[in-house]
């Protein structure tokens, strides 16, 4: 498995990094900040990520099962059964998996982070119930990994809410480059998963839906930038991600009262299978950000862009976007490893430079790859990625390339 020896690499350079450091530039102080890294990030990937992850998982598997019982997840099934047959042809058009990835997809374009795990790890465990080989990851998990992989996002919240209290200028102007960016980072992760699987990209029906969702993004773009103030876009953000999101309970319920089942009993039930799978992905999690850490720990990061920054002056090319290509290193590794790096970018070149904008378009192009596979491929005991990694980083590549050339476009 490609993440094996990606894992091993991240404490092998790590170690021959430091050891480096500390022989020819006397940095004594190296091997204890890997150590303190090892344990605080073991750490908090129990208390701080594993245990609230918890919470949210066994009440989100709860609210879902009573959605399965009461037909509203086959109700979803069939609206995005013409599309999804085609991009996810091993899954049964009837089968439960559909809907609960159209519900995965919807919580990450809405931002909801809280939800979105969870629901994300309950639709790789519906696709592994048609996985054949239940250590191999089958070609529709892959193909949802991908698409999960791009981050697509209509309205990235946190990033305008942190360059606000930067006191950026327009907190919103990199709104319009962000929606760009994960979407061009969507279809290519789409466009590298079809090519091997050999779909059909220009079926009718695919084409429609491309089409329809090109337009309705580019819609909503328009109309956010022509009509509404930026505090007028982050209220509607806020107002309608948060309206949807308890909707979706209320409607589940309510068709459970319909169907005339105990909504309490199958809440109960499938609230148990959330705290499982809770417990399952605990060393999965500590596994990936503690190599995760001391890879960052190490230097590694600060060697890497430094060797780029070279490489741009041999070729005289502007090096302007190498002050904020750390957030696009970290963005497949870490979530808040390239939060955290967007606001230090921020800081350091305040967040109407060019390299803060950057920094901010690279934080909302892509999402957390390593970190993605590693937890919903462990929650379902999957072995073997395939071509899962690969996949990933080239829509985390797309996504990466998309947000130079608009930010020069739109800030250059």
């Amino acid at each position: 498995m490609v993440l094996n020896y990606i894992w091993i690499a991240f404490f092998l350079i790590a170690f021959f990094i430091a050891l480096i450091r500390l022989i020819f530039f006397g940095d004594t102080d190296i091997f204890m900040h890997l150590v303190s890294g090892m344990f605080n990030s073991s750490k908090s990937s129990v208390m701080d990520i594993a245990l609230p992850m918890a919470g949210n998982m066994v009440f989100w598997l709860g609210i879902m099962n009573i959605g399965e019982k009461a037909g509203a997840i086959n109700l979803l099934s069939r609206i995005v059964r013409p599309f999804f047959s085609r991009l996810f042809p091993g899954v049964p058009q009837d089968h439960p998996a559909t809907g609960a990835i159209m519900l995965s997809f919807s919580a990450n374009l809405l931002g909801l982070d809280n939800a979105a795990t969870p629901l994300g790890l309950n639709a790789m465990n519906s696709l592994q119930e048609l996985n054949p080989d239940k250590e191999t990851a089958s070609n529709a998990q892959i193909m949802y990994l991908a698409l999960l992989t791009s981050g697509l996002q209509l309205i990235p919240v946190t990033i305008i809410a942190q360059r606000a209290i930067f006191n950026a200028k327009d907190p919103t102007d990199v709104f319009i480059p962000c929606i760009i960016a994960t979407y061009v980072a969507a279809v290519a992760g789409m466009l590298f998963v079809s090519v091997k699987q050999k779909i059909n990209l220009f079926d009718k029906v695919i084409v429609g839906w491309l089409l329809g969702i090109t337009g309705f993004i580019t819609l909503l773009v328009w109309y956010f930038a022509m009509y509404l103030t930026k505090g007028q876009i982050s209220l509607v953000s806020k107002v309608v991600s948060n309206l949807l999101l308890f909707l979706v309970p209320v409607v589940f319920i309510l068709g459970g009262l319909y169907k005339k089942i105990n909504v309490f009993e199958v809440f109960i039930e499938g609230a148990k299978k959330g705290f499982e799978t809770s417990v399952k992905i605990i060393p999965y999690l500590v596994a990936m950000l503690v190599g995760i850490s001391v890879f960052r720990t190490c230097g590694a990061l600060d060697y890497m862009n430094d060797g780029l920054r070279w490489v741009c002056q041999q070729f005289k090319l502007d090096t302007r976007f190498v002050d904020a290509m750390p957030v696009a290193y970290l963005k497949p590794l870490s979530g808040s490893g390239s939060k955290s790096m967007m606001i230090s970018v921020m800081k350091t070149f305040t967040p109407d430079s060019f390299a803060g904008r950057l920094g901010c378009v690279f934080n909302g192009s892509a999402d957390t790859t390593f970190y993605i596979i590693a937890l919903y491929f462990g929650s379902v005991g999957i072995k073997k990625s395939r071509y899962a990694v690969s996949a990933g980083l080239f829509t985390d590549l797309a996504g990466i390339i998309a947000a130079i050339f608009i930010s020069y476009l739109f800030f250059g």
